[in-house]
């Protein structure tokens, strides 16, 4: 596909810029340090943290809404359970947790924020009952109408039994440390919940059309997000609130000596608090983070703070293929690391999988 024909797709609906997210940076080479390493197997099988899910019934409401046209479309629209169990039994994945990243603005209207995030999280609670030992899911709220957001998060939580919740990464112009999530977030911090965030494109940023914006721009979104939690104290007042950062963190990791400067001379927060912030958060490797940004994630974070990640369907079967195979081969994440990243540490996350998997 063209890139003048993608991004025609992508304005056909508001979802295909959300969900297209985790086209890979590059490819893994076939020669050198990482590709002699030898493949590391997780032993029970991976848990993939960044993965995506469209059963019929949620497809159906996309196109009802016009969010996606009647056929065809962009290939993560196409999802079928059966691709999605060959894919992860190829790779190693024992269990995917499923979620369907809706920009905030396609429940704009009440009444589709009321119907929508009804039949996503039913969609995908479906999928977890179906197959309970595969499979979890983070369930969708309406961000942009507070009130019914905090009752969402609710029936997902205590009806549905979802494993956390998605929130876009910003809505409508609005990032995560605004106040007007105060309410959403209070709750989830009650609840000691999980929030994995899911970037868009930012508000205002001028399309580049040989550049995707995948490339830069989600990544963009997701580090202003982390900012803004950072800034707003949003972080420091919802301390049992866990929050995965997509794609590695976006640039965060990255840049957080920018951070410190904010503080020290352009009136951001104490320079001393961005350290520590770096390790509140999670992050998943779905950039992909090998070989590339590997060193600098697992020495601003620590390999407890990493979860698997794949970005399936929006990363293609083939790509999903070449990303795990080089995770496995990174020279820069030995044994434990490796465990950790894979499985341990979203058991350890999420307690609802961990015991749907053990029980």
């Amino acid at each position: 596909m063209s890139e003048m024909t993608r991004r025609r797709a992508l304005k056909v609906s508001g979802l295909a810029a959300a969900a297209a997210a985790a086209v890979p940076l590059a490819a893994v080479p076939s020669s050198g340090a990482a590709a002699s390493e030898p493949r590391r197997r997780p032993a029970r099988g991976r848990i993939d943290t960044h993965h995506h899910a469209v059963p019929p019934r949620m497809r159906e409401w996309a196109v009802a809404q016009g969010l996606l046209p009647p056929t065809g479309g962009p290939a993560w629209a196409q999802w079928t359970l059966r691709d999605t169990l060959h894919t992860m039994d190829a790779n190693g994945i024992a269990v995917g947790v499923a979620s369907a990243p809706v920009p905030a603005e396609a429940f704009m209207d009440r009444k589709a924020a009321v119907s929508g995030v009804q039949v996503c999280n039913e969609s995908l609670a479906e999928l977890v009952r179906d197959h309970p030992t595969r499979f979890g899911f983070f369930a969708n709220v309406a961000m942009l109408h507070p009130d019914l957001a905090v009752k969402q998060a609710a029936h997902a939580f205590d009806v549905l039994g979802a494993d956390g919740v998605l929130l876009n990464t910003s809505a409508a112009g609005h990032y995560l440390g605004h106040r007007m999530f105060a309410p959403l977030f209070a709750e989830l911090n009650r609840r000691r919940a999980v929030v994995f965030t899911h970037p868009v494109t930012p508000k205002g940023i001028v399309e580049v059309p040989e550049v995707g914006d995948w490339l830069g721009d989600f990544l963009l979104d997701t580090t202003r997000t982390a900012l803004s939690l950072i800034s707003t104290g949003a972080l420091d007042r919802y301390p049992n609130v866990s929050i995965i950062l997509s794609h590695g963190g976006g640039f965060l990791p990255y840049m957080a000596g920018r951070a410190e400067r904010w503080g020290r001379e352009d009136g951001g927060p104490d320079p001393a608090k961005i350290r520590p912030a770096l390790r509140r958060f999670h992050y998943d490797t779905a950039l992909p983070t090998s070989p590339y940004a590997t060193p600098t994630l697992l020495a601003a974070a620590g390999a407890d703070r990493v979860l698997f990640g794949t970005d399936w369907p929006a990363n293609s079967a083939k790509e999903v293929g070449i990303n795990t195979a080089g995770f496995d081969r990174d020279p820069g994440v030995n044994g434990r690391a490796h465990r950790a990243i894979v499985r341990d540490n979203a058991l350890r996350l999420l307690p609802r999988l961990a015991k749907r998997l053990t029980g």
